[in-house]
C-alpha cells in the first residue's frame, strides 16, 4: 500500500518519498510486525485457549506432560500478520511476493489440517498425505517461480565466486527438495519452549540481509552474487523476523502458546523460499545448521536402530536427549540460540569469502 501510494504522490508530497526506499520498508515492516503481535497477541491467545488446546504426543520426556492442554497453533498469529504487512509494504506487483505468500500459506494450511486433526481426533492426518500435500505445494511454488520469475538456474556455491554450476530445468526438483526438507527440518526441531522461533529469527535476519544485497545492482556485483532484481523479499523476511519476536513473547519459557504445524512448517517452507528466491539456498545448512542437527539426529536413531537394534540417544530429536540427560529445557533453547547465531554471523561472513 505505501510503495503504491509513494509511486503516486511522491512527486507532490517529499513525505510518500521515504516509503519508495527498501531499507525504510523493511524496517517498518519490522515493527508493524511486533506492534501487530502485542495489539493482537492477547486476542489470539484467548482463541486458543477455548479452541486450540494440544494434546501432548506420545514418546516424549514426561516432563512435558505438565504442557498437556496448552494452547496451540500460534503459527496462525504469524501467518495473520505476515498476510497483513504484505499488503501494508510490499511492492504488489512483484509475482515473487505473491507465489512466496502462496507457497507459506500452503504450507501453513497443511500443518493447520494436522494440528486440527490433533486436537479434535488426538490423532495428525496421515503421514503419506501430509508429505503428498507438501510435494504439491513445493511442485506448484518452484513451477510458477521457474516460470513467471525466471530466476537465474546457476547453483551459487560458497566460497567459490567462479563455480557455480548451472542446474537449468533441474532447479524444480531441486527447489522441492530444499522446501520440503527445510520445513520438515523446522518441524522436528520445534519441540520445546521457543526452540524452533529463536534460529528461524536469527535465519530470516540472516536471509534478509542477503535479499537485500542480492536485490542491489552494486552490492550483488562486488559480493559475486547473483542479482535477483528486486530487494521486497527483505521486507518479507523483516515482517516474518518481527512476527517471530511478538511471537515469542508468549512462547519463551514457560509457553503460553505453542506454534504448531501450522507455523513450523509454515515457516520453514518460507526460510526455504528465502534462500532459493536469493539463489543463496546453500547457506541453508551453515545459517540452519540447529535444524540440520535435529533432523540428522532423528535419520541417525532411526538408522542405528533399526540396523544395529540399538540407539544413539536417549531420544530423539536430539534436543530430547538432552533433557533426558538432565539439561533444563530454558538451558537447551538458549544454548541452541547461542549456536544459531553463531552460526547466521557465519553465513554472512561466507559472502566475503569468496
Amino acid at each position: 500500500m505505501f510503495y503504491h501510494l509513494s509511486e503516486l504522490f511522491k512527486s507532490q508530497y517529499n513525505f510518500f518519498n521515504l516509503f519508495h526506499y527498501i531499507s525504510v520498508r523493511v524496517i517498518a515492516a519490522l515493527l508493524t510486525s511486533i506492534i501487530f503481535s502485542f495489539l493482537f497477541g492477547d486476542w489470539f491467545l484467548k482463541t486458543s485457549e477455548k479452541n486450540f488446546r494440544s494434546k501432548i504426543r506420545e514418546w516424549i520426556p514426561e516432563t512435558h506432560l505438565i504442557k498437556n492442554n496448552t494452547p496451540t497453533m500460534g503459527g496462525l498469529l504469524i501467518l495473520m500478520i505476515f498476510a497483513i504487512n504484505i499488503f501494508i509494504w510490499c511492492d504488489l506487483t512483484n509475482i515473487r511476493v505473491w507465489i512466496f505468500l502462496f507457497g507459506i500459506m500452503g504450507f501453513g494450511f497443511i500443518g493447520f489440517l494436522d494440528d486440527w486433526f490433533k486436537i479434535k481426533k488426538n490423532k495428525g492426518i496421515s503421514a503419506k498425505l501430509k508429505f503428498s500435500l507438501q510435494i504439491f505445494i513445493a511442485l506448484a511454488v518452484s513451477v510458477s517461480w521457474y516460470i513467471l520469475v525466471k530466476p537465474d538456474t546457476r547453483l551459487c556455491v560458497p566460497f567459490f565466486k567462479n563455480l557455480m554450476p548451472d542446474l537449468g530445468w533441474f532447479i524444480i526438483p531441486w527447489a522441492v527438495f530444499i522446501i520440503v526438507g527445510t520445513s520438515n527440518a523446522v518441524n522436528l526441531t520445534d519441540g520445546l519452549d521457543g526452540l524452533a522461533a529463536g534460529p528461524l529469527m536469527f535465519n530470516f535476519s540472516t536471509f534478509s540481509i542477503i535479499a537485500y544485497l542480492a536485490g542491489h545492482k552494486f552490492f550483488a556485483k562486488y559480493l559475486y552474487i547473483p542479482f535477483v532484481g528486486s530487494a521486497d523479499l527483505a521486507i518479507l523476511g523483516a515482517t516474518l523476523v518481527g512476527g517471530l519476536l511478538g511471537f515469542l513473547w508468549y512462547n519463551t519459557y514457560p509457553a503460553q502458546i505453542f506454534m504448531g504445524d501450522v507455523g513450523s512448517l509454515a515457516l520453514g517452507a518460507g526460510l526455504a523460499m528465502m534462500a532459493l528466491f536469493t539463489r543463496q539456498e546453500l547457506l541453508l545448512p551453515i545459517a540452519g545448521g540447529i535444524f540440520v542437527l535435529e533432523t540428522v539426529s532423528v535419520i541417525i536413531q532411526v538408522f542405528s536402530y533399526k540396523v544395529f537394534g540399538k540407539r544413539m540417544f536417549k531420544m530423539a530429536p536430539i534436543h530430547h536427549h538432552y533433557e533426558i540427560a538432565g539439561w533444563k529445557e530454558a538451558k537447551i533453547t538458549m544454548r541452541f540460540w547461542i549456536i544459531s547465531l553463531i552460526l547466521s554471523l557465519l553465513t554472512l561472513l561466507t559472502l566475503k569469502i569468496r
